[in-house]
């Protein structure tokens, strides 16, 4: 048999290591290409590159049916000069400038939000989002109002506290404060320690701050303006037997905080200024303590829980904990303004930083033009999977609107379970993202992002809070991983998977079976940019870890118990939470691109959703790897594709922003404007 020549032959093995050293030489330093080699290397993707869409058709089907409510807010704020939040203001002038817009917007614009709350949450939603492009501290002060504050009286009492309460608080007359946060606990808000203990002698509860860890902290609205708070505090009901009363557990109570007059702060109340923030501060969170603080037993929000005039309690819920899960599961409104608010800041700063890469130029072929920014590859890497991500979480929060809108309308008990779960996930996945996404937009603008004037500073100090309040997102990811193992015990129980949770049940059983050897290496790009084919890469990783965490956590329990092998597991819990949801969003994004009836437009969003999918897939490609779901060829093509697809979104980039349809008044940063963007920056320093 003949001796391979590649192994033995010495010869042909010297001319493959000068093949080899020549070929490194010319990597490190290329012959320069001529004319005709830079248009061939060119022609491939220009021959295939996508139409541009119809930047109106685009518009219109992203923003919908409430895009005129917006416009209006904007046309409101563009038009007065005075509200303009300016680029250096102290805290006390942004505080009262921030109150000022809200009146303009609820008196000036005429919007009633409580009314859009009960009646059209999506079009509430979409005044939120216009409210935060504003002045991000006007998009919350706005929500504190009515998400939190109008929205714990509606929905935690009944139709006393409706017929007192709510016109008053929808024309700004009771402007008002959410009161649960304490000093010593947040996440944890079983664990409150404020009391509301009740009076059955003058039939009043008593309002105290038992020790310092139980002051109300971080309450936006608090410092200057609210007037009225709801105080959730434990209903201590008197007994002869315990000691302490009867705790019936945590309750939300009406308490004025400040005279409706003069203003002044009430008796027993004590109110302290939280100081100045990272940002957000045109808010004036607040400090409360309260101090035999006596309030009529009608100030119970009591529609899961009241006390009669004799001190008897009575509930249709129980239990402490299904009282409480129920309470909790009315406020839910707050997390989904807040994961629709960033998907709006994400896309503010993809318009900043994406117009700055089209405008911005920097080196090219020699003796040629230079060329944008935007039109090297690390460029694209950095920012275009970030656009396709916008798009992804607009489809996804409008879904969480429409179901939050379908359960309030409803009340039906699947639906409420699903909303809480999704917004949990939604915003946790959301903000952190969006977070992550402001500095690398400020990082892709170079020096010229640093400036304060072109916003990254400000919309990253702004919204950096997102990932806090309303639930923290790292205990926000856990509720979905405990949902999703409820679900998990409930398929093999045989009971029903309501719709979000459905895939479970088919892609568990393919994930214990073997995968396909076929499908596993395939690699072309039909097959690659087929939605079933990413759809179903997506429900398998969540099936694979749900399935793998399962085990772990029964393994576990038997040695450390049901809080230790929880807490050991997770990190894998976390992941599992994140896989879930990002299925979610890559289902709603398919199904709105298929929706979608012109054909231009649903050309261009599949382009941006298989860049979405397939840079998933990528970024978590050694998942996929370690089960031999993706064979090494396949990764591959799959990397080779998503670099092919960023290059192509950017040559529809500037549309896609354009879709956003954000006003220039509104972007404001000088850099990202459309009309002579380098004469505005030069002359807002002096030139």
């Amino acid at each position: 048999m003949a001796a391979n020549p590649r192994i033995d032959g010495d010869d042909d093995s010297t001319d493959v290591s000068t093949r080899r050293i020549q070929r490194l030489r010319s990597h490190l330093a290329p012959a320069p290409a001529t004319d005709s080699q830079l248009l061939l290397y060119r022609l491939p993707c220009a021959r295939v590159m996508p139409a541009l869409p119809d930047p109106s058709l685009l518009s219109a089907y992203l923003r919908g049916r409430h895009r005129d409510v917006q416009e209006r807010v904007f046309r409101y704020f563009i038009s007065r000069p005075e509200l303009h939040t300016p680029l250096e203001i102290g805290r006390d002038d942004h505080r009262e400038l921030c109150m000022k817009q809200l009146i303009g917007l609820v008196r000036g614009v005429g919007i009633n939000p409580l009314r859009l709350i009960s009646d059209d949450p999506a079009q509430y939603f979409a005044v939120v989002e216009a409210a935060g492009a504003v002045d991000m501290s006007l998009g919350v002060k706005f929500g504190v109002q009515y998400s939190l504050w109008g929205g714990s009286v509606i929905n935690l009492g009944t139709k006393k506290h409706r017929d007192k309460y709510f016109n008053e608080i929808d024309n700004l007359n009771y402007p008002g404060c959410f009161a649960m946060t304490e000093l010593h606990h947040g996440s944890n808000v079983q664990g409150l320690q404020t009391v509301a203990i009740f009076d059955p002698a003058t039939d009043e509860f008593i309002i105290n701050t038992p020790n310092d860890g139980a002051i109300k902290w971080w309450i936006g609205n608090a410092a200057l303006h609210g007037k009225f708070a709801t105080v959730f505090a434990k209903l201590i009901l008197p007994s002869p037997e315990p000691k302490d009363g009867a705790n019936m557990g945590v309750h939300a109570f009406i308490v004025p905080i400040r005279d409706m007059e003069t203003h002044c702060v009430l008796p027993g109340i004590e109110i302290r200024d939280c100081g100045h923030k990272i940002g957000l501060n045109g808010v004036d969170n607040g400090a409360l303590k309260f101090t035999n603080v006596r309030i009529p037993r009608d100030n119970l929000l009591n529609r899961f829980g009241d006390v009669s005039r004799d001190g008897k309690y009575t509930s249709s819920l129980p239990t402490i904990n299904k009282r409480f899960a129920a309470t909790l599961g009315e406020l839910v409104g707050g997390r989904v303004a807040i994961a629709y608010s960033s998907v709006a800041v994400l896309k503010l700063s993809l318009t900043i930083a994406i117009r700055y890469s089209l405008l911005r130029q920097q080196f090219g072929p020699p003796k040629q033009p230079e060329i944008s920014i935007l039109d090297y590859q690390s460029q694209q890497h950095k920012l275009m999977p970030m656009l396709a991500s916008a798009y992804a979480f607009h489809f996804a929060s409008k879904y969480l609107v429409d179901k939050y809108a379908e359960m309030k309308k409803t009340q039906d008990e699947e639906v409420i379970n699903d909303v809480h779960t999704l917004s949990s996930g939604l915003k946790a996945y959301i903000t952190s993202y969006t977070a992550r996404s402001l500095s690398t937009c400020r990082e892709a603008c170079g020096g010229h992002g640093y400036a304060a004037v072109n916003r990254f500073g400000d919309l990253r100090n702004d919204h950096d809070i997102f990932q806090t309040f309303e639930g923290d997102n790292t205990v926000l990811l856990q509720q979905v991983s405990a949902y999703l193992l409820k679900q998990y015990q409930e398929k093999f129980k045989g009971g029903t998977l309501t719709v979000t949770w459905n895939y479970l049940r088919e892609s568990m059983g393919a994930y214990l079976s073997q995968p396909n050897p076929v499908t596993i290496r395939r690699e072309g790009e039909e097959h690659l940019r087929d939605p079933s084919f990413q759809l179903d890469a997506f429900r398998y990783r969540t099936s694979r870890l749900l399935h793998t965490v399962a085990i772990r956590l029964r393994k576990h329990s038997k040695t450390l118990g049901g809080f230790g092998a929880w807490n050991r597991c997770l990190n894998h819990l976390l992941t599992l939470a994140e896989s879930h949801i990002e299925s979610v969003i890559l289902a709603k994004f398919i199904e709105a691109v298929e929706s979608c009836k012109d054909s231009s437009t649903r050309s261009v969003l599949k382009l941006v959703c298989d860049l979405y999918a397939l840079d998933r897939i990528w970024k978590d490609i050694g998942t996929f790897r370690n089960v031999d779901y993706v064979a090494p060829n396949k990764a591959k093509a799959i990397h080779k594709l998503t670099e092919y697809l960023s290059f192509q979104v950017k040559n529809v980039a500037k549309e896609l922003v354009g879709a956003f349809d954000i006003p220039d008044e509104v972007v404001r940063a000088p850099i990202a404007l459309q009309s002579e963007p380098y004469n505005q920056y030069t002359q807002f320093v002096g030139f």
